[in-house]
């Protein structure tokens, strides 16, 4: 089975005076479509403002930079039906699947965002369709006149006006008048948002790096979209130990380079290539990944299309090669020596290994 996994930076979408929005392309990488994940980036330079939306998966943004406020309206059967989101850079925010959304930077420097998402039941395979209720391609002016003005029990003049006023697509970028009108969003920890790069790390180490995972347990949002996101930062020449995951992954490089490998079906290599920031890959279910830093580190986020994943390490003490150490031994076929030299190895690692030199005695 052969399948492309290499790393690629995202497509124009749609460009304007507001910002911009940015995909990966399942025709750009077909191992999107098969893994079921999606990625899209959003742009808003100051002032930009997306219009009111929704899409048909799943996802979880996180700040790369700047500050933004986030409308979010969910489905009418949730308890807290509406909010009024302050984010700002390393902040996590699902967004659930038919949720409303519309997203304004209401400071002096551009925001970024990345978005990963669960496409598995999206109409594009690895892609995320967004349908936008306001503007030249929304909803509003689909409808012809007098369905609108029934709808909203006014006559068919004001009816056509509020279909056809905006003529903006997707993104604008508002005047200064208007801009004023919009109130500052609350800077307040809330139960819709947690800052990953500030949250206490599952696994640190002096040299190495850390890695941050937030479950549905710690942050319960997450739990209703089935997704898990991590934070991994890799210091100088320091290397993320293999590890799989029973559900697909997605990564994108928010910082750095470095060097990636992945194993999948019968032993086989299917990835050493280098990545570099603004890149994304996909490790499809149970394929083993790793990863390196080059001399100025690196920093991933990442999801797995669950919830609850299962996971394997092939490092530390938690490794899944610690086994009874006979077993072991017949396994790798190598001498008692060696074996329990492994098997204290493994004891004493950790999944984040600080550089070494590799050719020591």
């Amino acid at each position: 089975m052969n399948m492309d996994l290499t790393p690629w930076f995202p497509r124009t979408f749609a460009e304007t005076e507001g910002g911009g929005y940015y995909n990966w392309a399942s025709a750009d990488s077909p191992a999107l479509g098969e893994a079921k994940v999606a990625a899209g980036k959003l742009v808003l330079k100051p002032r930009g403002f997306a219009l009111p939306h929704y899409a048909d998966c799943s996802k979880v943004g996180y700040v790369l930079e700047g500050n933004c406020g986030v409308g979010l309206t969910l489905p009418a059967n949730t308890k807290d039906k509406m909010a009024f989101i302050g984010l700002k850079k390393g902040d996590i925010i699902p967004v659930p699947s038919a949720s409303v959304s519309w997203w304004y930077n209401y400071g002096d420097s551009d925001v970024v965002i990345i978005f990963l998402g669960d496409a598995t039941k999206g109409y594009v395979p690895g892609e995320i369709t967004y349908f936008t209720l306001t503007g030249a391609l929304g909803h509003l002016a689909a409808f012809s006149p007098d369905f609108i003005a029934r709808t909203y029990l006014v006559d068919v003049e004001k009816a056509q006006k509020l279909a056809n006023s905006q003529k903006g697509v997707l993104i604008i970028k508002l005047g200064q008048e208007e801009a004023e009108g919009i109130p500052k969003p609350s800077k307040l920890a809330t139960v819709w948002t947690q800052n990953i790069d500030g949250a206490s790390p599952d696994v640190e180490v002096k040299n190495g790096g850390k890695s941050t995972t937030l479950t549905g347990t710690k942050f319960p949002f997450l739990e209703e979209l089935g997704l898990n996101v991590t934070g991994l930062v890799l210091e100088t020449n320091a290397t993320r130990a293999p590890a799989y995951a029973s559900d697909a992954q997605i990564f994108y490089v928010a910082k750095g380079s470095g060097k990636v490998q992945i194993v999948g079906l019968q032993g086989k290599l299917l990835l050493n290539t280098k990545v570099e920031s603004g890149q994304m890959f996909v490790v499809p279910k149970l394929f083993m990944v790793t990863m390196s830093a080059d001399r100025d580190g690196m920093e991933l986020i990442s999801i797995v299309t669950s919830s609850r994943p299962v996971t394997g390490e092939l490092a530390a003490k938690n490794s899944v090669l610690n086994t009874i150490p006979s077993i072991l031994q017949v396994s790798l076929n190598v001498t008692p020596e060696l074996n329990q030299n492994f098997r204290q190895m493994m004891e004493t690692g950790t999944t984040i290994v600080p550089p070494m030199n590799l050719y020591q005695a």
